[in-house]
C-alpha cells in the first residue's frame, strides 16, 4: 500500500486516537493532555498542508476498502474537500487554545476534550469522503458525538436541549439514510465524482427526484434550512467554544459542504437543472437568509443573536450553489470557509465578555470596549465581514454571490443580499456603537483573577487571529494562497465552469 492510500487514514487517525486515549486521562493530568492534544493538532495540520499542496499539483490520495459487494468505504482527496479540510484542521487548534483558556478551572476536561477531537474526527471524514455511504457515516457519527459538547454543563436545560438536539439531527439523519438507499437501489455505489455520477443515468425523473428532496432535508437540518433549524439558537446552552464549533467548523458547515456536494458531485449541475430541484433549493436559501436577519433583530442575548445570524448566513452557501454559474458558486464555496473564520471570531468574543465580566446580553454591553478593547476590534471585524463590507472576507462572497446573481438573471437573489446586508448591518453596528460609543451602567464584575492584559491570553489570542484572517482574506483575496483563488481552482478544475465568466 502507497502514501496515497495511507495519507487520508492518517489524517483521521491523528484526531482519532489521541481522542480515545483522552478518555482515560484525568483532569489532573493537565499537562499530559495538553502535550498530547496539541501535538496531534500540529501534526493533523502539517499533513493536511501536505495533502493540500499536493493536490494543487494533481496528486492523487484514496483510500477503498469494500465492506460487502458493491458496498465501500472510500476516502477521496479532492480541492473541495481539502478546502472544507483545511478549515477544519486549522480553526480545530485555535478552538483547542482557546478551550484550555476558557475550561481551566472547569470539570469533566478529559471528557470535553476526548469528544471534542472525535468531532473533529468526524468533520475531517466528511471532508474526505469518496461516496455517498461513506459520508453519511461520518454525517451521524457528528451527530452522536456532538451532543455530549452540547450537553456539557449537564444542568436541566442543557439535558432539554440535548434532546431537541438529537431528535433533529437524528430524525434529519434517518430521512437522509432513506435518500441514500434509493439512490443505491437506483445507480449502485454512488462516488463524488466531476460532473455527478448519477450524470448519465437516464429516466427515473421522479424517483430520482424525490432521492434529491431526503438528502436535501437530511442536509438541511444540520444546515439550519428554516423550517428545519429549531435546534441551533436553543444548542447555544453549550459553552462558547462548542458554539464556535458548532457554527464555524463542524455541524452546520457539514450541511452545508453536503449540499454542495450532492449538487455538483453527485447529480451534476446539468442533471440537477433538468429535475428543476434548484429554483425550489435557492428559493428556501432565500427564505432562510431574511428568516434568519429579521429573528436576530429581537435577540438580546448575544450567542442567540449569533446563532439566528448563523441560520441567515451559511445559506448563502445554499443560495450561491442553486443559481447556477460561475461567480455565484464561486461565492458561495468562498463562504464556507470565510463565514467560519468570521462567525468563529464573533463566538470567541462572546466568550470573553461572558467568562471576564460576566456580559451576556447586549443590553449590558454598554462600554465593555473600555475593559476589552482588543475584544470589541475582533467583534467589529467580525461583524463588519457578517455585514459584507470591504475589505473583509465577507465583502468578497457577497460580491461574488451579487455578481453572479445578476449575471445569472436572478435578481429576486440580488434583492434577498441587499435586504440581508441592510438587516445584517441593523443587528450588528447596534453592537459596536453601545461597546464603543456608550458609558458602562455599572462597574463590570471581574470573573478572572486580577493582573491579566485584557482576558485570559490563550482566549485573547484565537480570536485575534481570526480576526486578521478575516481581514486579510479580503485583503489578499488575489494571492494564490487565498480562500478565494483555491475556490477558483475548485470551481474550474472539478465543476468544469469557465473561469473567463468570473468577473476579473
Amino acid at each position: 500500500m502507497t502514501l496515497s492510500f495511507w495519507m487520508p487514514v492518517l489524517v483521521i487517525l491523528t484526531s482519532l486516537v489521541p481522542s480515545l486515549v483522552i478518555f482515560f486521562m484525568t483532569d489532573a493530568q493537565l499537562r499530559a493532555r495538553r502535550a498530547l492534544y496539541l501535538g496531534a493538532e500540529i501534526v493533523k495540520l502539517i499533513l493536511v498542508l501536505f495533502m493540500l499542496v499536493g493536490i494543487y499539483y494533481g496528486a492523487f490520495y484514496e483510500t477503498r476498502v469494500a465492506l460487502l459487494p458493491g458496498v465501500e468505504f472510500l476516502l477521496r482527496a479532492n480541492a473541495l474537500g481539502m478546502f472544507f479540510l483545511t478549515l477544519t484542521a486549522g480553526l480545530w487548534l485555535l478552538t483547542t487554545i482557546y478551550s484550555i483558556g476558557y475550561l481551566e478551572s472547569s470539570p469533566n476536561r478529559s471528557r470535553f476534550f476526548g469528544f471534542f477531537g472525535l468531532c473533529v474526527t468526524a468533520t475531517a471524514g466528511i471532508a474526505l469522503s469518496g461516496n455517498l455511504l461513506t459520508f453519511f457515516l461520518f454525517y451521524e457519527m457528528l451527530s452522536l458525538v456532538t451532543y455530549p459538547l452540547v450537553i456539557h454543563s449537564q444542568t436541566g436545560k442543557a439535558l432539554r436541549v440535548g434532546r431537541t438536539y438529537l431528535f433533529y439531527t437524528l430524525g434529519g439523519g434517518t430521512v437522509m439514510l432513506a435518500g441514500v438507499v434509493w439512490l443505491y437501489g437506483l445507480a449502485g455505489s454512488v462516488e463524488f465524482t466531476e460532473g455527478g455520477s448519477l450524470a448519465g443515468v437516464e429516466g427515473a425523473r421522479i424517483p430520482l427526484t424525490i432521492a434529491f428532496v431526503l438528502l436535501m432535508v437530511g442536509l438541511g437540518v444540520k444546515s439550519a434550512l428554516v423550517p428545519l433549524h429549531g435546534w441551533l439558537p436553543q444548542a447555544m446552552v453549550a459553552p462558547a467554544p462548542v458554539s464556535a464549533l458548532l457554527h464555524a467548523v463542524a455541524v452546520v458547515k457539514a450541511g452545508a459542504f453536503g449540499i454542495v456536494r450532492v449538487v455538483y458531485e453527485v447529480y451534476g449541475i446539468e442533471l440537477s437543472q433538468a429535475l428543476g430541484v434548484l429554483g425550489p433549493l435557492g428559493a428556501l436559501a432565500g427564505v432562510t437568509i431574511i428568516y434568519g436577519s429579521v429573528k436576530a433583530l429581537s435577540q438580546d442575548d448575544l450567542k442567540l443573536r449569533l446563532a439566528y445570524s448563523t441560520v441567515s448566513q451559511l445559506s448563502y452557501i445554499t443560495l450561491g450553489v442553486a443559481i447556477v454559474g460561475s461567480a455565484s458558486t464561486v461565492g458561495g464555496v468562498v463562504h464556507l470557509v470565510h463565514q467560519g473564520i468570521m462567525k468563529i471570531t464573533l463566538f470567541f468574543c462572546a466568550g470573553v465578555l461572558a467568562e471576564t465580566i460576566g456580559v451576556k446580553k447586549i443590553s449590558e454591553m454598554n462600554g465593555v470596549a473600555r475593559r476589552l478593547p482588543w475584544t470589541m476590534i475582533a467583534f467589529a471585524v467580525g461583524a463588519v465581514g457578517m455585514i459584507g463590507l470591504p475589505p473583509t472576507a465577507g465583502f468578497i462572497s457577497k460580491w461574488y454571490l451579487g455578481f453572479g446573481a445578476a449575471q445569472g438573471g436572478a435578481y429576486w437573489a440580488v434583492a434577498v443580499l441587499a435586504a440581508s446586508a441592510v438587516l445584517n448591518a441593523a443587528y450588528f453596528l447596534p453592537i459596536i456603537y453601545v461597546s464603543w460609543f456608550r458609558k458602562p451602567d455599572a462597574p463590570f464584575e471581574e470573573k478572572l483573577p486580577k493582573g491579566r492584559f485584557e482576558t485570559n491570553g490563550m482566549m485573547l489570542a484565537p480570536l485575534l487571529i481570526t480576526a486578521a484572517l478575516a481581514l486579510l482574506a479580503g485583503l489578499l483575496a488575489t494571492l494564490d494562497v487565498s480562500p478565494l483563488q483555491w475556490t477558483e481552482l475548485i470551481v474550474g478544475r472539478e465543476f468544469s465552469y469557465n473561469l473567463d465568466e468570473i468577473l476579473p
